[in-house]
């Protein structure tokens, strides 16, 4: 099953223990196959190194820098060849639809599901969900 995992929810799995965690760990152990492009990378790697968000955090940097490597070795880098405009309120976030319409995934995985409501272009074969609704998915 291939999924994009939003930049919020792998900093939820940094941060602590939970459904976000469970998500990360479904993609090491191989249930879901996580897809990675250019944009996302960038995202990831800006928000692992800011240290005000990880204050309490479970990992520290070197941990988390870690835990992006292992999670970058399972993921796939499809081309993105085709910019879907205009699609979402918020431009910043299109680059996730973009990558999940290149990657043929069926799941976009955020804690953000209403920031993509409303998008003007439906792909259906696209589910954008929380990492508890994937997990019960997954689990089905």
């Amino acid at each position: 099953m291939r999924i994009v995992v939003d930049t919020n929810v792998f900093i939820s799995a940094c941060i602590g223990r939970g459904d976000a965690s469970k998500v990360i760990e479904a993609c090491i152990e191989g249930r879901a196959v996580p897809l990675i492009g250019k944009a996302l990378y960038l995202e990831y790697e800006d928000v692992i190194a800011r240290d005000d968000i990880f204050r309490r955090a479970r990992l520290n940097l070197a941990e988390r820098n870690a835990l992006f490597d292992i999670f970058l070795g399972k993921c796939d880098r499809p081309d993105v060849y085709f910019r879907w405009r205009p699609n979402l309120s918020d431009e910043s976030d299109n680059h996730i639809m973009d990558l999940a319409v290149a990657g043929n995934a069926r799941f976009v995985i955020t804690s953000n599901t209403r920031d993509f409501r409303g998008a003007e272009l439906r792909f259906e074969h696209i589910a954008v969900v929380s990492p508890t609704r994937f997990l019960e998915e997954l689990n089905r």
